[in-house]
């Protein structure tokens, strides 16, 4: 798993790659969503649409990483969700749960309104 990290404007964009099974990958995003939180950065869009595929300990993942955001007064965004991992979010209804946008732009002007 890799991530990529950028900031547009006063939000920090995460691009995930590889695959969110579980073990290190899963810590290390909620790490680094502890690290963003540390700096200031509350508003996190994750760009997961080059991770082939998730299981539900990278569900998991995603759901801790809003909550400490939540809990930051913060909120998590995704974007480039691919129909396998969609599928997933529907199937255990997270699909309503998660703010979820097409382009990393949209996402990120949705923390503007």
């Amino acid at each position: 798993m890799q991530i990529k990290e950028q900031l547009k404007d006063d939000v920090a964009v995460l691009e995930l790659k590889g695959k969110l099974m579980g073990g290190p990958e899963t810590m290390a995003i909620h790490e680094k969503i502890k690290e963003l939180i540390g700096r200031g950065h509350n508003k996190v869009v994750i760009n997961l649409s080059k991770v082939a595929w998730m299981n539900s300990t990278g569900l998991g993942a995603l759901m801790s990483s809003l909550t400490s955001l939540k809990n930051a007064d913060g909120d998590l965004k995704l974007v480039g969700v691919t129909e396998k991992v969609k599928s997933l979010l529907m199937v255990t209804k997270l699909i309503t749960i998660f703010d979820h946008f097409d382009t990393e732009e949209q996402a990120i002007e949705a923390f503007k309104s």
